[in-house]
């Protein structure tokens, strides 16, 4: 099973066994040196429809086309998993397929929607379980080209053996996309692998340093697609509190080459703690990171190497912590995700910023604050030009639409 804690997620855990559960998400008092106390400014966003799946599984990822209707989920119950595709306008599910029951279910087999790339072009994972102690499980990956077709196109093969996607960059305006995983046998290094998935063509696979970007670093994946760059934000003592602030690093996807910088520091003596999400801009250069334990954000000029650092809208602290960040480069926005909301006396917010650090407005009314039950962390999907987005919740078998 593809990502199953994200770090914000562990706190929440340990909120809802101390006695406070997500119902119960009142605004709390704010923390010692809280900065930038601003209000809800924006009145342009608002919620939309709530879309379940069509076999009341759980959803394993999903994503949309950002230039079109088109959207994909997998979905998994204990009797069943299926991949269904949507539409974004209307929050309609359109097909349910690859439809599997039974006792191969129910011993772990599952699907996972790893994203869709340039041209509409869907990738699938189908993880068939293995036999603990015995043998790993076996990812088979399906292509949707387009998923606007909605069907099983073709493969995709990663040429390594046994090799999980843990991320993909977001990346549908170039064929040359970059993902991030592991082999699921032995103690080989993490790995990028590059590759145009509608021709199931795979050009480079960058070895990386297992010192720095390992699965307890927690990398966090986004794409240069103007200087055919990975850019990274890994976060060192395994995002320990007390500990140096991430670093930003960029992979060059042609040579493999790796320049790295240190992220600034957040305030007060826990530090930043990990990086929860990352969003690149690469019309701009700029990146936009989420850090766990001061509730802080980050935004960088990745080629000067320099950035500044802010505290979510009216906090700061792990509780307000942010976590997937999405980049609209169209109105060069970077969107948040906050469980738990800083602007709202209960649920979660979709935070707005311009890159220059301004919040725009705060869209209050989610509920993605019980993403401690996912198996894949929340995330954020936008159509940029349209100006629509989708998110997890308020249910674990449901997604929330919403204009910014």
């Amino acid at each position: 099973m593809k990502n199953a804690v994200a770090p914000w997620v562990c706190f929440i855990s340990l909120v809802v066994a101390g006695g406070c559960s997500a119902t119960e998400n009142t605004l709390r008092s704010l923390p010692a040196g809280a900065q930038r106390a601003t209000a809800v400014r924006g009145t342009g966003g608002s919620l939309g429809p709530v879309l379940s799946t069509s076999d009341g599984g759980q959803i394993f990822g999903f994503d949309v086309d950002q230039n079109g209707k088109d959207g994909v989920l997998a979905s998994a119950s204990y009797t069943k998993i299926s991949v269904q595709t949507f539409n974004t306008l209307t929050g309609k599910i359109t097909k349910t397929l690859g439809i599997k029951t039974g006792r191969p279910v129910q011993k772990g087999d599952d699907y996972v929607a790893d994203g869709i790339f340039a041209g509409d072009v869907g990738l699938i994972d189908f993880q068939k379980a293995g036999k603990p102690g015995v043998s790993p499980a076996h990812d088979i990956y399906h292509v949707m080209n387009p998923v606007g077709g909605k069907k099983f196109t073709g493969p995709w093969s990663p040429t390594i053996k046994l090799f999980n996607i843990l991320q993909n960059a977001v990346n549908q305006s170039t064929t040359t996309s970059v993902v991030y995983g592991y082999e699921r046998v032995g103690s080989d290094a993490p790995k990028l692998v590059v590759s145009d998935v509608a021709k199931n063509s795979v050009s480079t696979v960058v070895a990386l340093d297992p010192g720095k970007f390992s699965l307890a670093d927690a990398p966090q994946l986004a794409q240069d697609t103007v200087k055919n760059l990975a850019v990274i934000a890994t976060s060192p003592s395994a995002g320990g509190a007390g500990g140096p602030p991430p670093v930003i690093a960029t992979v060059d996807l042609s040579s493999g080459k790796t320049v790295e910088f240190n992220g600034v520091n957040c305030p007060g003596s826990v530090g930043c703690g990990y990086a929860n999400g990352i969003a690149y801009d690469s019309q701009s250069g700029i990146a936009c990171t989420t850090t766990e334990l001061d509730g802080g954000i980050e935004f960088y000029n990745v080629a000067q190497q320099t950035g500044f650092h802010e505290l979510l809208p009216n906090g700061g602290g792990q509780f307000y912590a942010g976590a997937y960040v999405a980049s609209d480069p169209v109105h060069h926005f970077f969107l948040i995700a906050q469980p738990f909301s800083s602007t709202s006396q209960s649920g979660s917010s979709v935070q707005v910023y311009a890159e220059d650090g301004t919040l725009v407005e705060s869209i209050n009314g989610f509920n993605f604050t019980d993403a401690g039950d996912l198996a894949i962390p929340v995330k954020i999907a936008i159509n940029p030009n349209r100006r629509i987005g989708w998110v997890n919740g308020p249910k674990v078998s449901q997604l929330q639409e919403f204009s910014y």
